[in-house]
């Protein structure tokens, strides 16, 4: 199991022939290192004293070709030390991943997500590093200490050996300060793990603490928290400061002793002055090793306190076998259930499950109900190898549950929760998640054969009731037109055929572009434009502030008109709404949104006072801007003058023609027969505006779409388009019902023998659930079990069984109408469910 695993098992298993280069490298890399330093005897002693310049040359071009050979070797060193630590981190990261997934569902439950984030992320960084030089560093470090001693020696034996005397003192005091330093280490890096599940803790349940006004009381935990982590970071620091001065002391106490005796020698004429340039230039070299071994000594040590901390919060084994101990096909199950016996406790000796009895034959339904907290999830959750139960057996198909593989397990069964659970990644993937799941680990064959086909998960949408909106997510959908250009061309001729068979049926409702008409459903400026733009200078929003689109409506002669409409329009909406209250209703139709009056009062009331060019160029814009967004068709208080009507279409031509000259890039113009690549499938096949947004006008459109593309033969592809729809982080894209449907289809397209649901449609409206309901009873009734925890008592009537629960027993088992004809415990739900 990977949390038994020490870090030095991960040295052994990392790659040896990368770990040999590396030694061939590094034994290499010292005598470069060490050859600089004769050169330096040799240029002193023959090139300079002798004045010998052809030596010169030679000596430090020698110099200066191992100097570059040493740093290019070490970088090679750094390159493969840095590779076999992120190989090392990675393999981490996916094993003790692995292990984390088949932990039983109570270490979840005492575990935050930011610890295992935090582990998996953070903990194991250095312990990879670690790995990653273990061979290489020290063997790097000893062999340059060896070589730089030796030459030493050479040099001369009574200084090299007072170099090394005062190595013993270090090597008794730094160890004595480095246990402290890993002492503080251990309590830093605990309370940050502490500190880190407090905050998740506090996010996690942040309604409660607004709810309660509970600010003092987190603030006064949180506060503890970091005044325990600062002492503990102040004190570590202290002492890994102390440790590196210390260092440097004695490292610095060794040129004093050199310079007062090499240089009595040298006076006497027994030590050369080339010798005691190279003994210095050694002695300054072979700090080095020290230093780092020191800092290998630090990150083992940092290494191996986090690497421990991190094993020992995921050292708990799982509660069942993930796969059988041989490798073979899962074993099949049909579906007969029986439960005996059966308990399950929680620590504190609680038994929230107690003897309880049941049988379900293959292809039965059976209804859990009962009061909150009766057992009834615990009960599904333990016949679908989730809880693992204290005593008893569930038996399936004469297997025990315990004691089966999960494997084999998973591969017939189907689990929804009442709260399912949406990954990130697209409808698609989640959709096939189960089946996906269940394909061997050593699969190589095509997996879009062995998993569902397109036109089953079409169908499995369509039963769970969420396939209109997988084809709303696919009409919304924007195409590359480069790599799909046989689509684009489909869906100009479904455009075509949208116009021709339902362009007078839905003229009411849509406003088709064309290019030498008027938009009334269009603002002034989309009707200027007549295009869809490629540049954020160009959005609506910023034409106001953008001095081309300026320039261009004065070299039009549209500017003042547009700013005198857009002083018209302010003066008529401030006239008639100015004394209403700011109802919706009443400003549906304004130019004017509720929240803008007041400022558009003001400026209205300036103008009796000035001239519109006396106005700042800021009060000028907002007038500008009104007229631009002015829609005609929509804010029927006010009118679109018929001369300004006629310049805005002359001026509509000139602008393309402007663009498409000067700035060919910064728009995409309507034409009928060319894709708009900027807009969706739906935009490009309306090619126009609709010209309400009423939900039955929305439907008729819909439908007409939705007629033509199975005409056309394109469903299946929208539907395809539509299914590669990114759902968001834990499906937040997607409301509650469509998360509950996308998880029950999920089940069901996997086609289970055995299929438990918690409440499965707790979140679903009453015509979702009915289908759903209606669905289980005529497709899945006789071909899988099903066990289902039920809230709703209305929707348990035609079940095969209904077990009826109370304080983890169950109390009465029967179909419906026996149970209520006995007046029990199921009468009772029923009547208090009633009143």
């Amino acid at each position: 199991m990977v949390t038994k695993k020490t870090l030095f098992q991960w040295v052994k298993e990392s790659d040896m022939k990368i770990q040999a280069l590396i030694v061939v490298i590094i034994v290499l890399m010292v005598g470069a290192r060490v050859f600089p330093m004769e050169m330096q005897k040799r240029i002193v002693n023959e090139a300079i004293k002798l004045q010998k310049v052809h030596l010169l040359m030679i000596y430090c071009g020698l110099f200066i070709a191992s100097v570059i050979l040493a740093s290019g070797l070490k970088y090679v060193t750094n390159v493969l030390q840095t590779y076999m630590a992120e190989k090392t981190v990675a393999r981490m990261r996916k094993e003790l991943y692995a292990h984390i997934l088949t932990l039983p569902l109570s270490f979840f439950r005492k575990t935050s997500p930011g610890m295992v984030i935090a582990a998996l992320v953070q903990e194991l960084a250095p312990a990879g590093q670690f790995v990653g030089v273990a061979i290489s560093l020290p063997l790097t470090n000893i062999l340059t200490l060896l070589g730089f001693a030796g030459y030493m020696f050479y040099l001369n034996p009574l200084l090299a050996l007072l170099s090394f005397a005062l190595t013993p003192l270090l090597m008794i005091i730094l160890p004595m300060m480095q246990r402290k330093v890993n002492r503080f280490n251990k309590k830093r890096v605990e309370g940050a793990r502490v500190l880190s599940s407090k905050i998740n803790e506090t996010i996690s349940g942040i309604h409660e603490v607004q709810g309660n006004g509970s600010y003092t009381i987190e603030n006064r935990k949180y506060g503890k928290l970091v005044d325990k982590l600062l002492t503990y970071r102040i004190t570590w620091t202290l002492y890994i400061q102390g440790v590196k001065v210390l260092n440097n002391l004695f490292q610095n106490m060794g040129p004093f002793l050199l310079f007062l005796v090499g240089g009595y020698l040298a006076i006497k004429g027994r030590f050369d002055l080339g010798a005691l340039v190279a003994f210095l230039s050694a002695y300054e070299k072979i700090q080095d090793p020290w230093k780092e071994f020191m800092e290998f000594y630090q990150v083992f040590q940092d290494a191996s306190v986090r690497y421990k901390k991190t094993m020992e919060l995921f050292d708990v084994e799982p509660e069942f076998m993930i796969e059988p101990a041989e490798p073979r096909p899962a074993l099949p199950f049909k579906g007969d259930i029986e439960v005996k016996q059966l308990v399950f406790e929680v620590p504190g000796n609680i038994r929230l499950l107690k003897d309880i009895n049941m049988e379900l034959g293959q292809g039965e339904h059976m209804a859990l109900v009962g009061f909150s907290g009766s057992g009834k999830s615990t009960l599904a959750l333990c016949i679908g190898q989730l809880y693992k139960y204290t005593s008893g057996q569930v038996l399936i198909d004469g297997r025990e549950v315990a004691d089966t593989p999960k494997s084999d397990l998973v591969s017939s069964m189907g689990y929804v929760a009442q709260a399912p659970f949406i990954f990130d990644g697209t409808i698609e993937e989640n959709l096939l998640y189960s089946c996906e799941a269940v394909l061997p680990k050593d699969f190589k064959g095509d997996r879009a054969e062995a998993l569902p086909s397109l036109d089953r998960m079409i169908e499995v949408l369509q039963q769970v009731g969420i396939f209109q909106d997988v084809m709303r997510f696919g009409l919304n959908a924007i195409i590359d037109v480069e790599t799909e250009p046989e689509l684009v061309e489909k869906f100009i001729a479904v455009r075509k055929v949208f116009q021709e068979e339902h362009g007078e049926d839905l003229a009411d409702n849509l406003e088709f572009f064309d290019e030498d008409k008027y938009l009334y459903f269009s603002t002034v400026a989309a009707n200027l434009c007549f295009g869809n733009p490629n540049q954020e200078e160009f959005l609506p929003e910023n034409l106001p502030d953008n001095q081309y689109f300026l320039d261009f409506l004065d070299e039009a002669q549209l500017g003042k008109p547009l700013l005198n409409l857009g002083v018209d329009l302010a003066r008529q909406t401030v006239d008639i709404l100015g004394g209403l209250p700011p109802d919706y209703v009443f400003f549906e139709q304004s130019p004017i949104a509720s929240d803008q009056l007041e400022e558009y009062k003001e400026l209205i009331a300036k103008t009796e006072k000035k001239k519109l060019h006396e106005f700042a160029k800021q009060e000028r814009d907002k007038f500008l801007r009104l007229g631009l967004a002015f829609v005609p068709g929509k804010h029927k208080m006010a009118a679109l003058p018929d001369f300004l009507e006629r310049m805005i279409l002359d001026a509509r031509s000139q602008f393309k023609d402007k663009i498409m000259a000067e700035k060919p890039d910064a728009f995409t113009f309507y034409r009928k027969s060319e894709y708009i690549a900027t807009q969706s499938i739906l935009d490009n096949i309306l090619f126009g505006k609709a010209k309400t947004e009423q939900p039955h006008v929305q439907d008729r459109i819909n439908q007409a779409i939705m007629l033509i593309l199975i005409q056309e033969d394109l469903l299946e592809r929208v539907a395809q388009i539509g299914m590669q729809f990114q759902v968001g982080t834990k499906g937040d894209r997607l409301s509650g019902g469509q998360k509950q449907k996308l998880a029950i289809g999920r089940s069901f397209i996997k086609e289970p023998p055995i299929l438990i649901m918690d409440e499965a449609t707790s979140a679903l409206d009453n015509r979702s659930q009915s289908r759903i309901q209606n669905l289980i009873e005529s497709k899945w009734k006789g071909r899988s079990t099903l066990i289902a925890v039920i809230h709703r008592l209305d929707t348990i009537k035609n079940f095969d069984k209904i077990a009826v629960m109370k304080a983890g027993k169950i109390v009465e088992v029967g179909k419906y109408d026996e149970l209520m004809a006995k007046k029990g415990m199921l009468h009772e739900l029923v009547h208090g469910t009633k009143a």
